[in-house]
């Protein structure tokens, strides 16, 4: 870790709407086929519909609602509006069509609760029942396969979108193994979410084009290839390959502490030069995350 330069610089995150679903199933295998499906096509919400992932944490079965393994995911937005709708699609479509899953709110410090599975409820045509366990109002829809458990009201909060830091490697096999390992280390804190693939993002971008009318284009000054050819080029000679990691937190404090796990874990592979991170000087968010 000695050896890896650490740049002296912030990532700069922000607040989005953020829901936080636990689904239980039969089994773990069938909870994580939903959890995928229901977090599919959701890694950036420059071109997403939403940006969600899966919490590497898994929830035991002595710890959920309905006595069944499970596990966390998180659904992101920036308006009420379109959050709420992204919510009722995805557990709507994804979930409530899997295997033997139920739905129920996971949030923490929340002060408002939405009214999901109300409306969810409404699939039962009329047959559905409300019902109780424990202390959560539910209803129990019924399906070809039994029976869906969803809770009435989600909870819903402000959450940290957009933590973020690079990793500058000699080639993209150990930035790679360095960028997977940082991953599993921002897993293991509960949560948090990277919503990229394999929580992964190697095609970071900027805001806005230079030539383009898009909301966003390659970040071209982290670009391996362009460095010879550019002249705000911020590849260090020697390095061959960039990748992101990029994490969202139910708060700042748990954004933190993923991140400092995800660098600690990056920092130990062998040819990681580099450890820097995104900003725009405070234009893109409030959040301030040093590196150091």
């Amino acid at each position: 870790m000695g050896s890896v330069e650490i740049e002296d610089t912030f990532a700069e995150a922000f607040p989005m709407i953020v829901g936080r679903i636990l689904i239980t199933a039969e089994n773990e295998y069938w909870a994580n086929v939903a959890a995928t499906s229901a977090t599919g096509f959701a890694s950036s919400i420059i071109m997403s519909p939403a940006e969600a992932g899966i919490e590497g944490v898994p929830v035991s079965a002595d710890k959920a609602p309905d006595g069944r393994p499970g596990v966390n995911i998180q659904i992101y937005h920036r308006t009420g509006r379109e959050f709420k709708t992204q919510m009722l699609v995805r557990i709507s479509q994804c979930i409530l069509t899997c295997p033997t899953t139920a739905a129920f709110d996971s949030m923490y410090g929340a002060k408002k609760r939405l009214k999901i599975g109300r409306a969810i409820r409404l699939f039962g045509d009329g047959f559905q029942k409300k019902g109780q366990i424990g202390d959560r109002v539910v209803w129990r829809i019924p399906v070809m396969e039994g029976e869906f458990t969803i809770e009435d009201r989600f909870g819903v909060r402000r959450g940290v979108a957009g933590g973020n830091f690079i990793i500058m490697a000699d080639n993209y096999k150990n930035g790679l193994t360095a960028a997977v390992n940082a991953v599993k280390a921002i897993r293991s804190v509960e949560g948090v979410v990277a919503p990229f693939p394999g929580g992964i993002c190697r095609s970071g971008s900027k805001v806005g084009s230079n030539k383009y009318k898009l909301p966003a284009s390659t970040n071209h000054p982290f670009c391996p290839t362009l460095r010879k050819t550019i002249t705000d080029s911020k590849v260090p000679e020697g390095v061959g390959s960039v990748y992101e990691v990029i994490l969202n937190g139910i708060d700042l404090p748990s954004v933190k502490k993923a991140m400092a796990e995800g660098v600690k874990a990056a920092t130990s592979v062998d040819g990681v030069l580099r450890i820097t991170a995104v900003n725009f000087g405070g234009r893109l968010g409030p959040y301030k995350i040093p590196l150091r």
